[in-house]
């Protein structure tokens, strides 16, 4: 097992720029071996994220909706931000239901993720949606989400479409694929 390193001293933080969504501060650290650095990093509203891999029945139920960064409709799985005072797990059952109309009984944590660790403090849940039943609540988002079934053994060829390609659904596919020992 590797020796665990001492974290840098953080010896200034800066707010260096400001939206509505994000701040970016300037961090001068000082290293163990007395090397000083400024790192940039964005800070979110530490909220936390989630995402959520429904299956209803042979199927797992995709989203596609539009992505300002790409400019593009991206297929992917249900995700947003956890509401102030909110339970990950019902903040993943909220996005379910605003975004593809189903609520879920079985909601299995999969695994945290770092979003950008370098750059970001942001993490987000992935969960597992099953035993998924009808129910839509008003979301935010500006038009109809697209809700794409695809069949659960044709799991790889999604990693084919160029329109699936954030790291997130990548990855919270895999963890699906492991836990249910998919082939």
């Amino acid at each position: 097992m590797a020796e665990r390193r001492q974290k840098p001293e953080i010896l200034h933080t800066e707010t260096v720029a400001k939206s509505r969504l994000f701040q970016i501060e300037q961090v001068h650290l000082r290293f163990s071996n007395q090397v000083e650095r400024f790192y940039e990093r964005m800070k979110g509203s530490n909220r936390g994220a989630v995402m959520v891999v429904p299956v209803l029945g042979d199927k797992l139920l995709l989203a596609r909706e539009y992505a300002a960064g790409t400019d593009n409709y991206e297929l992917g799985f249900p995700k947003g931000l956890v509401d102030p005072g909110e339970a990950p797990i019902d903040a993943a059952n909220r996005e379910l239901q605003e975004e593809i109309g189903f609520g879920a009984h079985q909601l299995t944590l999969l695994k945290e993720l770092s979003l950008a660790p370098g750059y970001f403090s942001s993490k987000m849940q992935i969960f597992l949606a099953e035993d998924l039943y009808e129910s839509r609540l008003e979301g935010d988002e500006p038009e109809p989400i697209e809700v794409v079934p695809w069949p659960l053994e044709k799991w790889q060829a999604l990693l084919e479409l160029s329109d699936f390609s954030e790291s997130r659904s990548v990855s919270a596919l895999f963890l699906t694929q492991k836990h249910l020992n998919l082939k």
